[in-house]
Protein backbone atom coordinates (compact mmCIF):
# COMPACT_ATOMS: atom_id res chain seq x y z
CA UNK A 1 0.00 0.00 0.00
CA UNK A 2 1.19 3.41 -1.24
CA UNK A 3 1.28 6.36 1.92
CA UNK A 4 -1.04 9.54 1.31
CA UNK A 5 1.41 11.90 1.72
CA UNK A 6 4.38 9.82 -0.08
CA UNK A 7 5.08 12.78 -2.27
CA UNK A 8 5.13 15.69 0.16
CA UNK A 9 8.21 17.40 1.42
CA UNK A 10 8.32 19.18 4.53
CA UNK A 11 10.52 21.72 6.52
CA UNK A 12 10.20 21.91 10.02
CA UNK A 13 12.14 25.03 11.91
CA UNK A 14 10.31 24.35 15.27
CA UNK A 15 11.03 22.97 19.26
CA UNK A 16 8.63 21.61 21.79
CA UNK A 17 5.70 20.07 20.72
CA UNK A 18 2.72 20.93 18.68
CA UNK A 19 4.55 21.84 15.53
CA UNK A 20 6.76 18.82 15.67
CA UNK A 21 3.62 16.83 16.54
CA UNK A 22 1.69 17.27 13.09
CA UNK A 23 5.30 17.26 11.71
CA UNK A 24 5.31 13.94 13.03
CA UNK A 25 1.92 12.72 12.08
CA UNK A 26 2.87 13.51 8.23
CA UNK A 27 5.73 11.63 8.57
CA UNK A 28 3.69 9.03 9.78
CA UNK A 29 1.52 9.23 6.69
CA UNK A 30 4.96 9.32 4.11
CA UNK A 31 6.14 12.52 4.04
CA UNK A 32 9.76 13.16 4.10
CA UNK A 33 10.04 15.73 7.31
CA UNK A 34 13.18 17.40 7.47
CA UNK A 35 13.70 18.47 11.09
CA UNK A 36 15.71 21.97 11.54
CA UNK A 37 17.61 22.28 15.10
CA UNK A 38 20.06 24.55 16.64
CA UNK A 39 23.85 23.19 16.81
CA UNK A 40 22.78 22.68 20.45
CA UNK A 41 19.71 20.79 19.60
CA UNK A 42 15.46 20.83 20.01
CA UNK A 43 15.52 22.00 23.83
CA UNK A 44 12.80 18.96 24.40
CA UNK A 45 15.70 16.33 23.54
CA UNK A 46 16.77 16.81 27.37
CA UNK A 47 13.59 16.89 29.07
CA UNK A 48 13.72 13.29 30.37
CA UNK A 49 10.82 14.29 33.79
CA UNK A 50 12.72 11.06 35.46
CA UNK A 51 11.30 13.38 38.41
CA UNK A 52 7.85 11.42 38.09
CA UNK A 53 8.88 7.77 38.19
CA UNK A 54 11.19 5.63 39.98
CA UNK A 55 13.12 4.67 36.66
CA UNK A 56 16.03 6.29 35.05
CA UNK A 57 14.89 6.91 31.14
CA UNK A 58 17.86 5.80 28.74
CA UNK A 59 16.77 8.55 26.22
CA UNK A 60 13.23 11.08 25.94
CA UNK A 61 10.45 8.81 24.82
CA UNK A 62 8.65 11.91 24.78
CA UNK A 63 10.89 13.58 22.03
CA UNK A 64 10.62 10.38 20.23
CA UNK A 65 7.08 10.32 20.26
CA UNK A 66 6.88 13.90 18.49
CA UNK A 67 9.80 13.42 16.13
CA UNK A 68 9.76 9.79 14.88
CA UNK A 69 10.15 9.57 11.57
CA UNK A 70 11.92 12.18 10.49
CA UNK A 71 15.32 13.77 9.53
CA UNK A 72 17.61 16.33 11.56
CA UNK A 73 19.75 18.45 10.27
CA UNK A 74 21.42 20.95 12.34
CA UNK A 75 21.46 24.54 11.84
CA UNK A 76 22.73 28.07 13.24
CA UNK A 77 20.20 30.50 11.91
CA UNK A 78 22.00 33.69 13.80
CA UNK A 79 24.42 32.87 11.12
CA UNK A 80 23.28 34.30 7.61
CA UNK A 81 24.95 31.11 5.86
CA UNK A 82 21.89 29.22 7.72
CA UNK A 83 19.69 31.13 6.90
CA UNK A 84 20.39 30.79 3.03
CA UNK A 85 20.40 26.73 3.71
CA UNK A 86 16.73 27.43 4.92
CA UNK A 87 15.86 29.09 2.09
CA UNK A 88 17.78 26.98 -0.58
CA UNK A 89 15.60 23.89 0.96
CA UNK A 90 12.67 25.61 0.57
CA UNK A 91 12.29 25.91 -3.05
CA UNK A 92 12.28 22.15 -3.18
CA UNK A 93 9.59 22.19 -0.23
CA UNK A 94 5.92 21.11 -0.18
CA UNK A 95 5.38 22.70 3.52
CA UNK A 96 7.23 24.80 5.94
CA UNK A 97 6.11 24.27 9.45
CA UNK A 98 7.81 26.62 12.29
CA UNK A 99 6.82 28.03 15.69
CA UNK A 100 8.83 30.95 15.52
CA UNK A 101 7.86 34.23 17.25
CA UNK A 102 7.05 36.78 15.00
CA UNK A 103 10.03 38.83 15.98
CA UNK A 104 11.95 35.43 15.09
CA UNK A 105 10.78 35.40 11.59
CA UNK A 106 11.57 38.50 11.03
CA UNK A 107 15.22 38.69 12.42
CA UNK A 108 15.48 35.26 10.19
CA UNK A 109 13.93 36.33 7.30
CA UNK A 110 11.82 33.30 7.00
CA UNK A 111 8.29 35.18 7.13
CA UNK A 112 5.82 33.76 4.85
CA UNK A 113 6.29 36.94 2.73
CA UNK A 114 9.76 35.97 1.84
CA UNK A 115 9.47 32.22 1.58
CA UNK A 116 6.53 32.50 -0.83
CA UNK A 117 8.82 34.22 -3.37
CA UNK A 118 10.87 31.82 -3.40
CA UNK A 119 8.50 29.45 -4.10
CA UNK A 120 4.97 30.37 -4.72
CA UNK A 121 3.70 27.15 -3.87
CA UNK A 122 4.20 26.68 -0.75
CA UNK A 123 2.12 25.59 2.43
CA UNK A 124 3.61 27.94 5.35
CA UNK A 125 2.30 26.60 9.11
CA UNK A 126 2.69 29.80 11.53
CA UNK A 127 1.85 28.79 15.16
CA UNK A 128 2.75 30.43 18.60
CA UNK A 129 1.28 31.00 21.81
CA UNK A 130 -1.08 34.11 21.55
CA UNK A 131 -1.30 34.66 17.45
CA UNK A 132 0.94 36.02 14.47
CA UNK A 133 -1.48 40.12 15.58
CA UNK A 134 -1.92 41.75 18.68
CA UNK A 135 -0.32 43.53 21.35
CA UNK A 136 1.20 39.68 23.23
CA UNK A 137 2.45 38.15 19.72
CA UNK A 138 6.10 37.72 20.47
CA UNK A 139 5.37 36.92 24.01
CA UNK A 140 6.87 33.47 24.83
CA UNK A 141 4.86 30.90 25.62
CA UNK A 142 3.61 26.96 26.56
CA UNK A 143 0.60 25.11 26.34
CA UNK A 144 0.62 25.29 30.18
CA UNK A 145 0.43 29.53 29.88
CA UNK A 146 -1.37 30.51 26.30
CA UNK A 147 -3.74 27.42 25.84
CA UNK A 148 -4.33 26.14 29.72
CA UNK A 149 -4.18 29.48 31.57
CA UNK A 150 -4.61 32.41 29.39
CA UNK A 151 -7.53 31.25 27.46
CA UNK A 152 -10.12 30.38 30.62
CA UNK A 153 -9.68 26.41 29.95
CA UNK A 154 -7.75 26.45 33.94
CA UNK A 155 -10.81 28.87 35.14
CA UNK A 156 -13.18 25.81 33.99
CA UNK A 157 -11.59 22.69 36.32
CA UNK A 158 -11.73 21.96 39.63
CA UNK A 159 -13.74 22.15 42.79
CA UNK A 160 -15.12 25.95 43.80
CA UNK A 161 -12.70 27.55 45.99
CA UNK A 162 -9.81 25.54 45.68
CA UNK A 163 -6.25 26.17 43.79
CA UNK A 164 -6.24 25.89 40.13
CA UNK A 165 -5.76 22.57 38.60
CA UNK A 166 -2.23 22.48 36.58
CA UNK A 167 -2.49 20.23 33.40
CA UNK A 168 0.34 17.50 32.06
CA UNK A 169 2.79 18.24 29.62
CA UNK A 170 2.07 17.93 26.13
CA UNK A 171 -1.61 18.67 26.78
CA UNK A 172 -2.37 21.18 24.88
CA UNK A 173 -0.02 20.96 22.20
CA UNK A 174 -1.18 17.29 21.19
CA UNK A 175 -4.76 18.89 21.35
CA UNK A 176 -3.29 21.07 18.66
CA UNK A 177 -1.28 19.38 16.33
CA UNK A 178 -4.43 17.29 14.89
CA UNK A 179 -6.02 20.69 13.87
CA UNK A 180 -2.20 21.74 12.40
CA UNK A 181 -2.06 18.69 10.19
CA UNK A 182 -5.89 19.53 8.72
CA UNK A 183 -4.50 22.82 8.13
CA UNK A 184 -2.31 21.65 6.04
CA UNK A 185 -3.94 19.02 4.08
CA UNK A 186 -6.81 21.78 3.16
CA UNK A 187 -4.00 24.33 1.83
CA UNK A 188 -2.31 21.42 -0.04
CA UNK A 189 -5.69 20.27 -1.38
CA UNK A 190 -6.53 24.13 -2.25
CA UNK A 191 -3.56 24.32 -4.16
CA UNK A 192 -4.20 21.53 -6.29
CA UNK A 193 -7.08 23.29 -7.82
CA UNK A 194 -5.58 26.90 -7.66
CA UNK A 195 -1.40 26.19 -8.00
CA UNK A 196 -0.76 28.44 -5.46
CA UNK A 197 0.65 28.06 -2.19
CA UNK A 198 -0.45 30.29 1.22
CA UNK A 199 -0.08 31.15 4.72
CA UNK A 200 -2.49 28.50 7.39
CA UNK A 201 -2.04 29.82 11.46
CA UNK A 202 -3.42 29.92 14.97
CA UNK A 203 -2.15 30.05 18.40
CA UNK A 204 -2.33 27.95 21.62
CA UNK A 205 -4.57 30.85 22.77
CA UNK A 206 -6.67 30.15 19.63
CA UNK A 207 -6.50 26.36 20.42
CA UNK A 208 -7.76 26.82 23.73
CA UNK A 209 -10.68 28.75 22.92
CA UNK A 210 -12.06 26.18 21.02
CA UNK A 211 -11.62 23.66 23.05
CA UNK A 212 -13.87 24.95 25.19
CA UNK A 213 -16.17 26.52 22.64
CA UNK A 214 -19.31 25.07 24.18
CA UNK A 215 -18.87 27.03 27.50
CA UNK A 216 -17.35 30.51 25.73
CA UNK A 217 -20.88 30.98 23.26
CA UNK A 218 -22.61 30.62 26.42
CA UNK A 219 -20.61 32.81 28.36
CA UNK A 220 -20.47 35.31 25.21
CA UNK A 221 -24.56 35.38 25.30
CA UNK A 222 -24.72 35.33 29.13
CA UNK A 223 -22.36 38.07 29.75
CA UNK A 224 -20.11 35.77 32.56
CA UNK A 225 -18.66 32.70 33.34
CA UNK A 226 -20.57 29.28 34.07
CA UNK A 227 -20.74 28.75 38.05
CA UNK A 228 -18.48 25.76 39.01
CA UNK A 229 -20.72 23.14 41.32
CA UNK A 230 -18.60 20.64 44.01
CA UNK A 231 -19.44 17.34 43.13
CA UNK A 232 -20.93 16.39 46.28
CA UNK A 233 -23.66 18.86 44.90
CA UNK A 234 -23.49 18.63 41.02
CA UNK A 235 -27.03 19.63 39.59
CA UNK A 236 -26.99 16.52 37.44
CA UNK A 237 -26.09 13.67 39.22
CA UNK A 238 -26.24 11.81 35.60
CA UNK A 239 -23.34 13.66 35.06
CA UNK A 240 -20.62 13.46 38.33
CA UNK A 241 -18.03 10.98 39.40
CA UNK A 242 -18.46 8.12 41.99
CA UNK A 243 -16.49 5.95 44.04
CA UNK A 244 -16.77 2.04 43.80
CA UNK A 245 -16.33 0.40 47.13
CA UNK A 246 -12.85 -1.37 46.09
CA UNK A 247 -11.72 2.33 45.36
CA UNK A 248 -12.17 3.03 41.85
CA UNK A 249 -13.48 6.26 40.76
CA UNK A 250 -16.33 6.39 37.63
CA UNK A 251 -17.79 8.57 35.63
CA UNK A 252 -21.72 8.67 34.87
CA UNK A 253 -22.39 10.82 31.72
CA UNK A 254 -26.07 10.79 30.90
CA UNK A 255 -27.06 14.15 29.77
CA UNK A 256 -30.24 14.05 29.61
CA UNK A 257 -31.43 13.47 32.84
CA UNK A 258 -35.31 12.95 32.49
CA UNK A 259 -34.89 10.35 29.88
CA UNK A 260 -31.96 8.39 31.37
CA UNK A 261 -33.12 8.65 35.69
CA UNK A 262 -34.43 4.88 35.47
CA UNK A 263 -31.67 3.48 33.57
CA UNK A 264 -29.40 3.95 36.56
CA UNK A 265 -31.48 3.71 39.33
CA UNK A 266 -32.17 0.35 37.96
CA UNK A 267 -28.83 -0.49 37.23
CA UNK A 268 -28.15 0.12 41.03
CA UNK A 269 -30.93 -1.84 42.17
CA UNK A 270 -32.91 1.85 43.56
CA UNK A 271 -35.90 1.66 41.23
CA UNK A 272 -37.92 3.27 43.92
CA UNK A 273 -36.01 6.70 43.39
CA UNK A 274 -38.09 6.81 40.21
CA UNK A 275 -40.96 7.47 41.98
CA UNK A 276 -39.72 8.99 45.18
CA UNK A 277 -40.95 12.72 44.79
CA UNK A 278 -37.98 14.27 46.04
CA UNK A 279 -35.76 12.79 43.07
CA UNK A 280 -38.43 11.37 40.52
CA UNK A 281 -37.63 15.08 38.16
CA UNK A 282 -34.75 16.49 37.12
CA UNK A 283 -35.76 20.10 38.93
CA UNK A 284 -36.20 17.86 41.82
CA UNK A 285 -32.74 16.14 41.75
CA UNK A 286 -31.60 20.13 40.94
CA UNK A 287 -33.02 21.12 44.07
CA UNK A 288 -31.65 18.12 46.14
CA UNK A 289 -27.78 18.12 44.50
CA UNK A 290 -26.08 16.92 47.49
CA UNK A 291 -28.84 14.85 49.11
CA UNK A 292 -29.07 12.88 45.86
CA UNK A 293 -25.36 12.69 45.23
CA UNK A 294 -24.97 11.79 48.92
CA UNK A 295 -27.71 8.46 48.07
CA UNK A 296 -25.88 7.88 45.03
CA UNK A 297 -22.29 7.68 47.17
CA UNK A 298 -23.35 5.73 50.02
CA UNK A 299 -25.30 2.95 46.47
CA UNK A 300 -22.28 2.57 44.64
CA UNK A 301 -19.83 2.76 47.56
CA UNK A 302 -21.58 -0.71 48.32
CA UNK A 303 -20.41 -2.15 45.18
CA UNK A 304 -17.52 -3.07 43.94
CA UNK A 305 -16.58 -2.21 40.22
CA UNK A 306 -16.84 -6.24 39.36
CA UNK A 307 -20.16 -5.67 40.63
CA UNK A 308 -20.88 -2.52 39.47
CA UNK A 309 -19.67 -2.73 35.49
CA UNK A 310 -22.17 -5.25 33.87
CA UNK A 311 -25.13 -4.00 35.60
CA UNK A 312 -24.50 -0.30 34.49
CA UNK A 313 -23.61 -1.64 30.60
CA UNK A 314 -26.88 -4.09 31.02
CA UNK A 315 -28.90 -0.74 31.47
CA UNK A 316 -27.22 0.99 28.54
CA UNK A 317 -25.43 3.73 31.50
CA UNK A 318 -22.65 5.45 29.62
CA UNK A 319 -19.75 5.35 32.10
CA UNK A 320 -16.12 4.73 32.32
CA UNK A 321 -13.85 4.31 35.21
CA UNK A 322 -10.90 5.83 35.82
CA UNK A 323 -7.47 4.10 35.03
CA UNK A 324 -3.48 4.21 35.68
CA UNK A 325 -1.71 4.58 32.34
CA UNK A 326 -0.70 1.18 32.73
CA UNK A 327 -3.94 0.00 33.04
CA UNK A 328 -4.75 1.69 30.16
CA UNK A 329 -1.71 0.33 27.96
CA UNK A 330 -2.82 -3.20 28.99
CA UNK A 331 -6.61 -2.99 28.28
CA UNK A 332 -8.26 -5.56 25.91
CA UNK A 333 -9.46 -2.72 24.22
CA UNK A 334 -6.18 -0.72 23.57
CA UNK A 335 -4.56 -4.13 22.51
CA UNK A 336 -6.92 -4.88 20.18
CA UNK A 337 -7.36 -1.91 18.18
CA UNK A 338 -3.25 -1.40 17.83
CA UNK A 339 -3.37 1.32 19.38
CA UNK A 340 0.25 1.18 20.13
CA UNK A 341 3.32 0.20 18.65
CA UNK A 342 6.83 -0.70 18.85
CA UNK A 343 10.01 0.75 16.74
CA UNK A 344 13.41 -0.14 17.16
CA UNK A 345 15.79 2.53 18.73
CA UNK A 346 19.63 2.29 16.63
CA UNK A 347 21.54 2.06 20.16
CA UNK A 348 18.62 1.33 22.99
CA UNK A 349 17.00 -1.53 21.41
CA UNK A 350 12.78 -1.78 20.92
CA UNK A 351 10.35 0.26 22.70
CA UNK A 352 6.60 0.70 22.71
CA UNK A 353 5.03 3.76 21.99
CA UNK A 354 1.76 5.20 20.29
CA UNK A 355 0.82 4.64 17.01
CA UNK A 356 -0.87 6.95 14.50
CA UNK A 357 -4.61 7.69 15.71
CA UNK A 358 -6.15 6.87 12.85
CA UNK A 359 -6.67 3.94 10.67
CA UNK A 360 -6.67 3.61 7.39
CA UNK A 361 -8.03 0.82 5.12
CA UNK A 362 -5.91 1.02 2.03
CA UNK A 363 -3.01 3.30 2.83
CA UNK A 364 0.16 2.82 4.45
CA UNK A 365 -0.02 4.76 7.69
CA UNK A 366 1.58 4.56 11.07
CA UNK A 367 5.12 5.09 13.25
CA UNK A 368 8.00 4.20 11.05
CA UNK A 369 11.27 4.79 13.00
CA UNK A 370 12.31 6.39 15.90
CA UNK A 371 13.44 10.00 16.25
CA UNK A 372 17.15 10.83 14.36
CA UNK A 373 19.98 11.79 16.22
CA UNK A 374 20.68 15.67 16.53
CA UNK A 375 21.83 16.52 12.73
CA UNK A 376 22.14 13.21 11.70
CA UNK A 377 20.68 13.87 7.92
CA UNK A 378 22.67 17.29 7.78
CA UNK A 379 25.22 16.53 5.13
CA UNK A 380 22.82 14.08 3.18
CA UNK A 381 20.15 17.02 3.06
CA UNK A 382 22.12 19.45 2.08
CA UNK A 383 23.88 17.35 -1.01
CA UNK A 384 20.54 16.54 -1.92
CA UNK A 385 19.63 20.65 -2.32
CA UNK A 386 22.77 20.54 -4.77
CA UNK A 387 25.61 21.62 -2.01
CA UNK A 388 28.79 20.47 -3.10
CA UNK A 389 31.50 19.01 -0.29
CA UNK A 390 33.33 21.76 -0.67
CA UNK A 391 30.25 24.38 -0.09
CA UNK A 392 29.59 22.34 2.92
CA UNK A 393 32.87 22.54 4.37
CA UNK A 394 32.89 26.20 3.89
CA UNK A 395 29.62 25.88 6.01
CA UNK A 396 31.18 24.52 8.75
CA UNK A 397 34.09 26.63 8.63
CA UNK A 398 31.42 29.52 9.64
CA UNK A 399 29.66 27.86 12.28
CA UNK A 400 26.82 27.27 10.54
CA UNK A 401 26.64 23.69 10.79
CA UNK A 402 28.66 21.66 13.17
Amino acid sequence: MEAPLSEIRVLEVANYLAVPSAAALMADMGADVIKVEPLEGDPYRAETHTEEFDFQFPINYAFQLDNRGKRSIALDLRKEEAVRVVQRLVEGMDVFMTNLLPRRMERFCLRYEYLCAINPRLIYLAFNGHGQEGPEKDRPAFDYTAFWTRSGVMSLFGEPGQPPVNLRSGFGDHTSSPLLLAGILAALWARERSGKGQQVSTSLLNMGLWVIGADLVRALVAGQAPRKFPRSEAPNPLLNTYRTGDGVWIMVVMRHSDANWTKLCKAIGREGLTTDPRFSTLGSREKRGAEMVAELDKVIGSMTLEELAPRLDANDVIWGPMETLPEVADSPQVRTNSYLTTLEHPTHGPYETLDTPLKFSDSDVGARCAAPELGQHTEEVLLEAGYTWGEISQLRETGAIN
